[in-house]
């Protein structure tokens, strides 16, 4: 009688862990964060509620995870782990492509409605709009402010300019116009956002040929 191998414990534990992540990101985006409990996710996912117990210590913990989860799995899908914003030298060219990444992102149902019930219930709730913005938001963040400051290496960006703050004024319109639903997001938008957060407001001198007077040329 030939011998049947032991069940594989890890595989097994994936598959639950899986299940689990599913559940927990279904059921916030239909009946909302504060409905959403231990009982309901391990009901969806087919588990015990103990093991949910046993890897996490609450439904945010399990929610945030299934998030991060589900984005490095995109990431993964696209090619694209790890990933890092690209230094092509183009620095408006390299903020309007990871921009433009992050309005299909924020536009795919798989994403939009678990990161809307956690930005919600962050604003509320404020343990979990902490691990939120740790553990989500300041990752993502980090990415700008590495790529400015490569720009700033390469003289493309004033060295004083604080890149943290200079971030915000492409990255925080796009997120308030998102979940406020003050306007369409578009990838016309957030290259316009782009362009104004590099180039300002103010009327731009056109190019003077050298030679000129306003190039500091005497007058005849």
């Amino acid at each position: 009688m030939v011998k049947k191998p032991a069940p594989d414990a890890t595989r097994r534990s994936e598959r639950s862990r899986r299940a689990i992540y599913d559940a927990a990101l279904a059921l916030v985006g239909e009946i909302g964060y504060p409905r959403t409990t231990i009982e309901g996710i391990a009901a969806r996912a087919g588990v015990g509620k103990q093991t949910i117990y046993r890897w996490w210590g609450s439904k945010a913990d399990v929610l945030l995870e299934a998030f991060l989860d589900l984005s490095a799995r995109a990431a993964r899908e696209a090619g694209q782990e790890p990933y890092v914003i690209p230094d092509t030298g183009d620095l408006a060219a390299d903020l309007k492509a990871v921009l433009r990444i992050t309005v299909d992102q924020l536009k795919d149902p798989r994403f939009e409605v678990p990161s809307r019930a956690l930005a919600a219930e962050g604003l509320v709730n404020e343990q979990l709009g902490r691990e939120f913005v740790a553990k989500l938001l300041e990752p993502s963040l980090q990415l700008y402010v590495d790529r400015l400051r490569s720009a700033q290496e390469a003289g493309q960006v004033r060295p004083e300019v604080d890149p943290r703050i200079a971030l915000e004024l492409f990255v925080s319109p796009l997120a308030q116009r998102w979940l406020q639903h003050t306007g369409p997001i578009s990838y016309a938008y957030t290259d316009t956002l782009v362009e104004y957060a590099l180039h300002g407001l103010a009327p731009r001198t056109p190019d003077v040929p050298s030679g000129t007077p306003e190039h500091g040329a005497v007058r005849p």
